[in-house]
């Protein structure tokens, strides 16, 4: 096997296993908690499938980016959150039942949300954007629904064996994860020092900030809702994204461009992560202390 496909082996397999582990701390009550808040709900979807959209679609209509930016913009805007999101959240004090149980309602609506909305960006800007209903719904299955509803089932069917196993799980997933991002990473460098220049970064950087406030507002009073949806506003899933992209422009490069964005958000998240600790102090870190346990 080439050296290639051992690193996505290794992504994919610390991917699932991070995913697995969120499952075996995860409750039916976690994936109720935004069912029995119709009004957070209700804010998140719109905050992420139709604000952000929104936000996109007006980026490239007024601004002359290239054309890998512009495609990569959108189709990152109509995917939903990446299935390592939740552990960022739960560093930065989000709600842990919050951001699991929406991790796992957008994976599964975007099964329907993401054609729609390619079919609704097509009609209105004529732009080849499309991609199969299949794509979406297995890299949806298959990175998020399936490894988070095994962990649960084994949660719920084997209470001792998820306890004994959920830690070294977890601990595997995140000595591999940052090992197989490395090479990845390195590759995409002289594709992400092209991207530099021409508002490439303006529209990202625009981009992840305006996701941040726009979430940071509707996820309401609590300090702990409005981090979940800050971030998930702000990120999105890298693997869904490039399918939308590589379908609609099978001869065209996006991965430095996707990758160029996932370092941007991690860096704009920073400053975020520093005023909401500061505006909540004690109170946050109580939060966060509490998700972690």
């Amino acid at each position: 096997m080439e050296l290639k496909h051992l690193v996505m082996l290794a992504l994919q397999v610390s991917i699932l296993c991070m995913v697995f582990g969120f499952g075996l701390r995860t409750t039916w009550d976690d994936l109720l908690y935004l069912i029995r808040r119709p009004g957070l709900l209700l804010r998140s979807l719109l905050a992420v499938f139709v604000i952000m959209p929104v936000v996109a679609f007006a980026l490239v209509q007024l601004f002359d980016f290239r054309h890998t930016v512009e495609v990569v913009l959108i189709a990152l805007a109509i995917s939903p959150v990446p299935p390592l999101l939740p552990k960022r959240e739960l560093m930065a004090g989000g709600h842990d039942s919050y951001g699991l149980g929406l991790m796992a309602i957008l994976a599964l609506l975007s099964i329907a949300i993401v054609p729609l909305a390619l079919e609704l960006i097509k009609g209105i800007s004529g732009r080849p954007l499309a991609v199969p209903t299949g794509v979406v719904a297995g890299l949806a299955f298959k990175t998020v629904l399936l490894p988070l509803a095994t962990g649960m089932v084994v949660r719920a069917t084997l209470p001792r064996i998820a306890e004994r196993i959920v830690k070294p799980v977890t601990l595997f997933a995140n000595i591999l994860l940052p090992l197989a991002a490395i090479l990845p990473l390195i590759g995409a460098m002289p594709a992400i020092r092209t991207l530099i220049g021409e508002g490439t970064l303006i529209a990202m950087v625009t981009f992840a900030a305006v996701g941040l406030a726009v979430g940071h507002f509707m996820g309401g009073p609590d300090p702990a809702d409005s981090v979940v949806l800050a971030f998930s506003s702000a990120c999105r899933h890298p693997a869904i994204a490039l399918s939308i992209a590589t379908a609609a422009f099978p001869h065209e490069h996006f991965g430095g461009a996707i990758i160029l964005y996932l370092l941007v958000s991690i860096i704009v998240g920073i400053p975020y992560i520093v005023y909401v600790r500061k505006s909540t102090g004690g109170q946050h870190d109580a939060v966060g202390d509490h998700a972690n346990a």
